[in-house]
């Protein structure tokens, strides 16, 4: 990030928070920013972020994780946790959000966004995407889409905000554009008006902002003509697929939008899935809020005004971004998720050796779904490299373990240290929506070994290599990134990278040893 002092104006980079972090919304507590995002079938669920200034976000935990809250192991991939909505009132946090094919919807509330939060309270009526809004004169509403495709549609209604219990019946308030999939709503009340505000056109080339406005939280709502934020007339241009949106005032006065996109490689759709960028809104004179209505305002490089952006000055990013996860008993970061569950104690452990995590697999595979063993990161760039050092001696055929990029249980690539047919070896497995092959490199004794998986914007590429730091690597192939998008998967979710385990219907008696994992991302 750069600064241009002589123009008075402070630069940011979208997005502002890169990788599979979709969904957003975000509210202002005093001169604190805080925002979540959908986690879909990974666990812990709904990430919560910090902010000062709405550009540098710093993860302070996860809203969803206990069983008690939810229970994701039923849940098939893009199943699970969409798109939650926070709020604020009278000194608690909110969190509203839908588990699909689980307990429907439902909020949990906390007094620290940090957490602890507490179990969830769940409510009667909607499909997906509910919005929690409170009302001056002490009424709360509950917004939420209702349909399917082109009957998509946004209902309302009023709750005891104790109990969930509905305080009137459902009626509808916004039928949008009548394009598809009008969802993900908000409801505001600014300048003595009711907005409001919704996605349109589905995830995807269509995806649009669309919003309307009334003197009453029912309607109805007079329907600005155009979207106030969408890119499918600009196919070119380096963003794509914006929309749900969440509108926030800074301590300055001055609006802004977080909103989903997406950053295509070649046109073919991201391996980083829908990630969370940020624009200033402008209002016009007759009271409307417009982000970027197919003029290309939106772009990667922004300036805003320097007196809004005072942390961002003289702050620079480097050319790339390196993590590594050195292992301890401590536990990990708020960065690492699980596909469903948190492995037990049988699964995984950080303190069977020291420095090392331990993953012992079960007979579920990376494929199967379940009760998968999987600890796994977000790829946030889509050139990067990943990096791992595993100790495994499996003891029987159809034990294996090692890492993986994975967009959900069709499509993945993984390489590790697995047994076929008595023998040890490295196993390389390239599954796309379903459809898996495999190349198996035998090694002469097991040993440990350091694997790695590279990706560009056009493929992934995956090493291993069995000597120490200087050591050549040996690439066993490349295989598109094209196949690991959403566009071709149907996911809602990106690519996340880590380590896995998996064992066979009569389980494992072998544990997989890794002494660390390292990512590093170089910046477009």
């Amino acid at each position: 990030m750069t600064a241009n002092r002589a123009a008075g104006r402070a630069a940011y980079r979208n997005p502002v928070l890169p990788g599979f972090y979709p969904d957003p919304s975000a509210i202002r507590v005093g001169e604190d920013y805080y925002l979540a995002t959908s986690t879909f079938e990974y666990f812990p669920g709904v990430p919560v972020f910090h902010s000062k200034d709405l550009i540098h976000w710093e993860q302070i935990g996860h809203v969803l994780t206990r069983e008690s809250q939810v229970n994701l192991l039923g849940r098939n991939s893009s199943e699970g946790i969409y798109a939650p909505t926070l709020r604020y009132h009278d000194g608690v946090f909110y969190m509203i959000t839908t588990d699909v094919y689980g307990i429907g919807n439902f909020y949990v509330t906390a007094e620290d966004p940090a957490g602890p939060w507490s179990d969830p309270i769940v409510i009667p009526h909607g499909n997906i995407d509910p919005s929690l809004f409170f009302d001056e004169d002490g009424k709360v509403y509950v917004s939420a889409q209702s349909g399917f495709g082109e009957t998509s549609h946004i209902i309302q209604y009023e709750i005891d905000i104790r109990t969930g219990k509905a305080l009137s019946e459902p009626v509808v308030v916004w039928e949008g554009d009548e394009g598809p999939w009008v969802e993900g709503p908000h409801l505001y009340k600014i300048n003595g008006l009711y907005y409001m505000m919704t996605a349109s056109g589905g995830t995807g080339p269509m995806h649009r902002e669309i919003i309307g406005r009334s003197e009453s939280p029912y309607g109805p709502f007079e329907m600005l003509p155009h979207p106030i934020l969408t890119h499918n007339g600009l196919s070119d241009h380096p963003i794509q697929y914006t929309g749900h949106v969440e509108l926030i005032d800074d301590v300055h006065g001055q609006w802004w939008a977080l909103f989903l996109g997406v950053r295509p490689q070649g046109g073919k759709g991201s391996v980083l899935g829908r990630e969370t960028f940020l624009a200033p809104v402008k209002w016009t004179e007759d009271g409307w809020p417009m982000i970027d209505n197919n003029q290309g305002h939106v772009s990667i490089d922004m300036e805003v005004p320097a007196v809004m952006r005072q942390r961002a000055q003289g702050i620079k990013v480097s050319s790339s971004q390196r993590y590594t996860t050195k292992f301890s008993s401590e536990g990990l970061g708020m960065e690492w998720i699980y596909t469903r569950v948190i492995p037990g104690p049988d699964a995984m452990s950080l303190t069977e050796r020291d420095g090392c995590l331990r993953l012992t697999g079960n007979a579920n595979g990376l494929r199967d779904g379940g009760a998968n063993v999987f600890v796994c990161r977000r790829q946030q760039h889509h050139r990067m490299r990943s990096e791992t050092r595993l100790t495994f001696a499996p003891g029987k055929d159809g034990e294996q373990a090692g890492i993986a990029a994975r967009l959900s249980d069709q499509s993945y690539y993984s390489i590790g240290v697995a047994k076929k047919e008595g023998q040890t070896g490295i196993l390389v497995t390239a599954m796309t929506q379903g459809s898996g092959t495999e190349a198996f490199t035998p090694m002469k004794e097991p040993v440990p070994v350091r694997l790695s998986i590279r990706s560009d914007e056009k493929e992934y590429e995956l090493m291993y290599t069995l000597g120490g730091a200087s050591a050549e690597w040996i690439s066993l192939g490349t295989w598109p990134a094209e196949a690991l998008t959403p566009d071709a998967d149907g996911a809602f979710t990106g690519v996340c990278l880590g380590m896995y385990a998996e064992g066979t219907e009569a389980g494992s008696s072998a544990p997989a040893y890794y002494d660390y994992f390292e990512y590093e991302g170089f910046v477009e």
